[in-house]
């Protein structure tokens, strides 16, 4: 068994599938499910398979505009911050954190009003990360990136 790894209340992540090399997340594990901000998304049918279609934030370092696809998983109703209950859209992609890559299940939603364009949820962190809350970003910051708010 690897040692056990200690994440801040907030780290950057990696999205490798949708080309996405640095992610700033809020690691909450008063959340079940992960999210991520897109500012758009439309479900479609491929060969009798449900998909959806998405554009990420332009701060990305995917090129604004840029549709990304993704078989969809589920769609399941999810309870936002404000006691707000929506159905989502579940996709399942490679997710990279403290140079552990793992698959995890990630819902698809506006975060615009949000810090952190994505939200990491207790079922990705379970059995592979302990949350420390009184820290932050305790991976260290990507290249380039200066310390965040």
């Amino acid at each position: 068994m690897s040692a056990t790894i200690i994440l801040g209340w907030r780290e950057w992540v990696s999205l490798p599938g949708f080309g996405l090399a640095h992610v700033r997340a809020k690691v909450d594990t008063g959340a079940r499910t992960s999210a991520l901000h897109v500012d758009w998304q439309e479900v479609f049918d491929r060969n009798g398979v449900e998909w959806v279609r998405f554009g990420l934030h332009p701060d990305s370092t995917v090129v604004a505009g840029q549709a990304i696809e993704a078989r969809v998983l589920d769609r399941r109703p999810v309870t936002d911050s404000g006691g707000h209950v929506g159905e989502r859209v579940f996709i399942r992609t490679q997710l990279v954190l403290a140079g552990r890559v793992f698959d995890a299940e990630i819902n698809l939603t506006s975060r615009r009003a949000m810090l952190f364009p994505m939200l990491l949820g207790r079922t990705a962190l379970a059995s592979r990360f302990i949350v420390d809350p009184s820290r932050s970003f305790v991976l260290g910051q990507p290249p380039g990136e200066d310390s965040p708010p």
